[in-house]
């Protein structure tokens, strides 16, 4: 599923997420390709500076908020990814 993250420190990503079994205090999300949304609307790729990677593992508690992308923003993010 592709939703639109908020995370504890306000930074806004878009990304497919899966949620994984974990022991506690482990990481139980998986971002899959994720890009960071910016005011003017834009997107990069997560972390597009430090690594080449695109998948990344994310405790659940660091996530404020999700929700479902608007539809040009699903599109754009669509169109990055395939």
């Amino acid at each position: 599923m592709i939703k639109l993250i908020v995370t504890t420190n306000n930074l806004i990503l878009i990304s497919k997420i899966e949620e994984v079994g974990a022991d506690i205090g482990e990481p139980n999300c998986k971002l899959i390709e994720p890009y960071k949304q910016h005011p003017d609307l834009s997107l990069t790729p997560f972390l597009l500076d430090y690594t080449d990677d695109d998948t990344f593992m994310v405790s659940s508690d660091n996530i404020f908020t999700m929700a479902d992308p608007k539809k040009d923003l699903l599109k754009k993010y669509k169109t990055l990814t395939d």
